[in-house]
């Protein structure tokens, strides 16, 4: 693989998720939200790469022999074709059929995570022999990732101080208050880790800055 410090990483780009350039229909965009969520949280995760978020807007798709025939439209425009800026709702995202991908919670939290875990590397990796993974940032973040047609429910290596945290993924620490779910560590490091298939997403993470 490219060195790390050379290496431009992402889940997709305004070329591929058209189904243009490699990949074909293998690629996640933001109509597979909740797998394609699980992607970006283990990019933004793992010490790799120089990353880069993807900002689209929705348009009609027309599929015909698995190309879209619609893959030329542009972004959201009135009758005159002036584009139509954004609106932003009330949870941050955007309305006016811009997807806004880099203001989803599950997102923009994870790059906060990078921000935190600079510096560190990966340690302390865990999986189940299928598709359930889990690792730390050094002594600074950890993530869960259950992309398993069961539930994860397992004891991990956090690697982080013993406290409650907030879990980023479900929610974000907001004055001192957890607005998602909390993760208990204790003094061994370890957490009882929770990922229900029935979960509106598929991950858990937590860093230094998100304890409560």
């Amino acid at each position: 693989m490219v060195d790390r410090h050379e290496a431009l990483v992402f889940v997709d780009n305004h070329d591929n998720q058209r189904g243009h350039g490699a990949g074909g229909n293998m690629i996640l965009t933001f109509r597979d939200s909740r797998w394609y969520k699980m992607a970006n949280a283990f990019m933004l995760a793992y010490p790799y790469g120089f990353t880069r978020v993807m900002s689209s807007y929705y348009w009609e798709q027309n599929l015909v022999n698995g190309k879209d025939k619609n893959d030329w439209v542009g972004p959201p425009h009135n009758d005159n074709s002036n584009i139509i800026s954004p609106s932003i709702n009330a949870d941050d995202s955007c309305g006016n059929d811009w997807i806004c991908e880099h203001r989803w919670r599950q997102i923009y939290n994870m790059v906060h995570f990078r921000n935190v875990a600079h510096g560190t590397d990966m340690n302390d990796w865990w999986d189940n022999g299928s598709n359930q993974i889990a690792f730390c940032r050094g002594n600074k973040g950890f993530i869960a990732i259950n992309n398993d047609s069961w539930d994860l429910k397992e004891t991990l290596q956090t690697c982080l101080g013993a406290g409650t945290y907030c879990d980023i993924i479900s929610g974000s620490k907001v004055r001192g208050v957890c607005t998602g779910k909390s993760l208990t560590v204790l003094n061994n490091g370890v957490a009882n880790v929770t990922i229900l298939t029935s979960d509106s997403d598929g991950v858990v993470a937590i860093h230094v800055k998100s304890k409560l």
